[in-house]
């Protein structure tokens, strides 16, 4: 079996699920909003044209949820089949919170799901909001304990590491639970699903007025959409200043590949434009980029809000900057070896009931465990994710953040000047900007996990020893079938998605 054939064939499997799956996720977290906040609006109002709006948007809402649960459940399951070694080593920390997640969160939201739909004409006015608000609190709070999850991979703690059971186990759940990067990846995360529920009433919305059907409903819709995504959207930009701001703390191998930074500097600028040099190298002399522009100081200020700031590159990080105080990667793998060397040793003198000399090989352990993971490298270049994937990925979804921002002022300002039906332009815009939204949230998942590469857990467990012990010939076989399931979940989707939209909202 070729190990690394197999863990290739493994990451593109988790990778074509993940992907697929949050083709339906960031649409469930902002349309369960904007639709409890059109419902608050009828029951504040009583005017059944805010009824026949929420009713509406819950079908497509109903729709998504559905077939959104297939990849959800599948995407679970592949961490017991194809990821066995990383579940085994992690799950009592990694477990914790995807058990939260089905047992609260889940639970919840399906329960409530069933009032929200079936429950108009069987329970009151308000007891039917109370369940639309907490359908979309519940599926807010699935997503938290999903990015718990994935935050403590990004940045372990929290845990220790058990060198008896070769197991990481949990010693402060609230640690995991308010770690600065799990809190700022999930506000990031929702906020960006915010943005997508706004753009898709935006983009039907749209449709409906340049086919002049629906004018009052698609009008207000609009204006509902574009007040929620212009306030999300300020709030998007500011989680991600603090999502860079810890990415930059604690992982900046990250930072660097999604700036393309080789050579780091003080008073670093951003790349508002580039074009990557494909002759580059690590560790060579060669310019980074064919074109560039930069905004002077800010890469040092989003790093560490302060522009005089020095902001590590790819280089300073491999091979060392004594200047800055920055060890080389080389010296992380030799204590890594050394830790595993020592924990080896440790094992043997324990079956041999060498208790004095176990102990102090334990000792030697822990002094070297948190380079553990950087014993299993072959080289300091390892510790370096593919770039021009992270520095592209990162900045579209920027590009597209921004580009949506300008939308939902626009489209608020024609709306609230009562003139958003002659605006072609920005309609033919708004309905151009669903598949736009949903390449925006693709790229910026492209960014947090590929970005963190080699890594499976950050620093402690590369992703090349995480994987189960399969033949990958079933690898390739499941990754075939997969492709044809969720393919065939999402045209159904977009079938009937489009089947509904054509017949527009109707009280019935």
């Amino acid at each position: 079996m070729d190990s690394s054939l197999l863990v290739d064939l493994s990451r593109s499997q988790f990778a074509l699920t993940a992907l697929y799956h949050w083709l339906f996720v960031p649409l469930t977290l902002g349309l369960s909003f904007i639709i409890a906040i059109m419902e608050s609006i009828y029951v504040k109002t009583n005017n059944p044209e805010w009824k026949k709006l929420t009713k509406f948007w819950m079908t497509l809402f109903g729709i998504n949820f559905a077939i959104g649960l297939a990849t959800g459940i599948i995407m679970e399951f592949e961490f017991g089949t194809n990821w066995s070694n990383y579940s085994w080593i992690v799950g009592d920390i990694f477990g914790a919170p995807l058990a939260i997640e089905g047992l609260m969160a889940f639970f919840m939201e399906s329960t409530f799901f069933a009032i929200m739909f079936f429950g108009w004409n069987k329970v009151s006015k308000r007891t039917h909001l109370l369940s639309t608000w907490l359908v979309a609190i519940g599926s807010n709070l699935s997503a938290l304990w999903i990015l718990v999850a994935n935050g403590w991979m990004q940045f372990p703690i929290g845990m220790e590491f058990n060198p008896d059971t070769a197991r990481f186990e949990m010693k402060n759940f609230f640690d995991i639970l308010f770690s600065p990067v799990a809190v700022s990846k999930f506000l990031h995360t929702i906020s960006s699903g915010y943005v997508m529920g706004s753009l898709f009433v935006i983009g039907v919305s749209s449709w409906y007025l340049l086919k002049k059907r629906e004018i009052v409903f698609a009008k207000r819709s609009i204006i509902v959409a574009s007040t929620f995504g212009l306030l999300v959207s300020l709030f998007l930009i500011s989680t991600g200043d603090e999502a860079a701001h810890q990415v930059a703390l604690k992982q900046p191998v990250k930072l660097a590949a999604m700036e393309g930074l080789y050579d780091g500097a003080r008073r670093e600028g951003i790349v508002a434009f580039g074009i990557l040099n494909p002759e580059k190298k690590i560790g060579d002399k060669k310019d980074e980029f064919v074109l560039s522009f930069k905004i002077p100081y800010a890469l040092s200020f989003l790093a560490y809000h302060d522009v005089n700031s020095f902001v590590a590159g790819v280089d300073d990080l491999v091979y060392g900057n004594e200047k800055q105080g920055i060890e080389p990667t080389s010296s992380f793998i030799a204590r890594g070896k050394k830790a595993i060397s020592s924990l080896k040793a440790y094992k043997e003198a324990k079956k041999n009931q060498d208790y004095q000399g176990a102990n102090s090989l334990l000792k030697e352990f822990r002094a070297n465990e948190k380079y553990f993971g950087y014993g299993y490298l072959n080289s300091p270049e390892e510790i370096v994710p593919p770039i021009p994937i992270t520095f592209y990925s990162f900045h579209i979804m920027v590009g597209l953040g921004s580009w949506f921002l300008v939308l939902f002022l626009l489209a608020l300002y024609f709306s609230m000047r009562g003139k958003i039906e002659t605006q072609r332009l920005i309609l033919w815009l708004g309905v151009f900007s669903v598949p736009l939204g949903y390449l925006a949230g693709e790229v910026g998942w492209i960014v947090a996990e590929v970005g963190r590469q080699p890594w499976a857990i950050q620093g402690l467990l590369p992703t090349k020893l995480a994987t189960s012990q399969l033949d990958s010939s079933a690898v390739s076989i499941t990754i075939g079938l997969f492709v044809l399931i969720f393919t065939a979940l999402l045209i159904a989707e977009l079938k009937i998605m489009f089947t509904q939209i054509k017949i527009g909202p109707k009280e019935s």
